[in-house]
């Protein structure tokens, strides 16, 4: 009987050792609604260097639109966290400027309804983040579609709710060598079915 106590428990030790805990990887810059732009020559923006981002093939978003002489006064007030210190950005990685390191897209929104009111590109030159591409017209949402930056602007007719945009225009962005210049623009019209919901977005081609 002792023995077999003493077998058990063993049993149970090898178990525990040998459990291990892990972590998922998560998905960056989610899609969402968005307006009119304007992008900025490649210039430097004094933002924080890219080795102190907050971990491995990341950056610290807010840090970046904080520290960014690029981004209005404006956007940094009202920047602030929503609950805790979880902070409304979202942020997306890729290859946008065909250096060898992903560039950052972040978008700032607002915390109640989740609407863009900013978003900006950074590019990682020669250790340092510079702002390559601005945008602060609200409501605006940018995201990367192989390759391209595609920015999105809904269209507003008179009496509609900020729910339910008459349309939406996007807008699809390339990196020349020195500045994003835009390829393309698509109109898409919603169509207001009564008693029901706005529809998603049409499809759009990324390459314009």
């Amino acid at each position: 009987m002792v023995a077999g106590f003493a077998a058990l428990g063993l049993f149970a030790a090898l178990l525990v050792g040998c459990s291990a805990g892990g972590t998922g990887a998560r998905d960056e810059g989610p899609a969402r609604t968005a307006p009119a732009v304007s992008a900025v020559p490649s210039q430097p923006a004094g933002s924080p260097a890219a080795s102190e981002s907050a971990a491995p093939g990341t950056a610290d978003a807010v840090r970046l639109v904080k520290h960014d002489p690029e981004v209005s006064a404006d956007i940094k007030r009202d920047l602030k966290p929503c609950v805790a210190d979880e902070y409304p950005v979202d942020v997306s990685y890729g290859v946008l400027t065909g250096g060898t390191a992903n560039d950052v897209v972040v978008n700032v929104m607002t915390c109640g309804d989740a609407v863009g009111i900013g978003t900006y590109v950074y590019r990682d030159v020669s250790g340092k983040y510079q702002n390559v591409f601005k945008a602060e017209e609200p409501p605006v949402y940018a995201e990367i579609d192989r390759g391209a930056l595609v920015v999105t602007k809904q269209v507003y007719e008179k009496g509609d709710s900020v729910a339910s945009p008459s349309g939406e225009e996007v807008l699809t962005y390339r990196w020349d060598g020195d500045r994003f210049v835009q390829h393309g623009r698509i109109h898409n019209d919603y169509s207001h079915v009564v008693g029901g919901d706005s529809p998603a977005p049409a499809a759009t081609d990324g390459d314009g």
